[in-house]
């Protein structure tokens, strides 16, 4: 396991646009119908990687949070599913129906998303405002597994109140760590 932290693209970078299968609902979903009009939370993860499985309740709970506040979380799993057969669409619908994943799980089995977004580990979180400019890339907290630190969302939660209330995002922001990407 490449533990590794998230590249922090600059800010304002566009998000890219994409089409991807959602092995929950069993359709292919756009970025375009999932985006929220206030902001949207595009994160890539996986099944395997201990530092995704570490937040995986939190990641519930936080989107139950704001999907009522008019907030989309959409997540990504473009891993290789040859050398990581846990990550295959098969096993990610589980994980979701397991875990209750109230948003879509896409898999990117090209990689091309993930590429396109410049994610580089497992999680990575970017959160985009209504016109889908990025205002955020990092760490969702600072809990790590081994720390103590509990899952609380603080610093991805502090962005989506300051999105709901028309309030500037801190440009303060420290990078994701985790798992890389596992690239075919």
């Amino acid at each position: 396991m490449a533990l590794i932290p998230s590249h922090m693209i600059p800010l304002e970078t566009p998000a890219p646009d994409f089409k991807l299968w959602d092995v929950i609902s069993d359709r292919e979903l756009s970025l375009k119908e999932l985006k929220s009009d206030i902001a949207t939370v595009i994160m890539f993860i996986c099944n395997h990687c201990p530092y995704v499985k570490h937040v995986q309740t939190g990641l519930v709970e936080l989107a139950n949070d704001y999907i009522p506040k008019g907030i989309s979380f959409i997540a990504i799993n473009s891993n290789d599913i040859e050398n990581y057969p846990e990550d295959s669409p098969k096993n990610m619908k589980n994980v979701a129906n397991r875990l209750g994943y109230p948003f879509p799980f896409l898999f990117d089995e090209t990689q091309v998303v993930a590429r396109a977004y410049d994610a580089t580990c497992t999680p990575d979180f970017f959160i985009f405002d209504k016109d889908l400019q990025c205002v955020y890339r990092g760490q969702m907290d600072d809990s790590r597994p081994g720390n103590g630190k509990p899952v609380t969302g603080r610093d991805i939660r502090d962005v989506l109140n300051n999105l709901l209330v028309g309030k500037p995002v801190s440009e303060d922001q420290l990078p994701s760590i985790g798992c890389n990407i596992k690239w075919k």
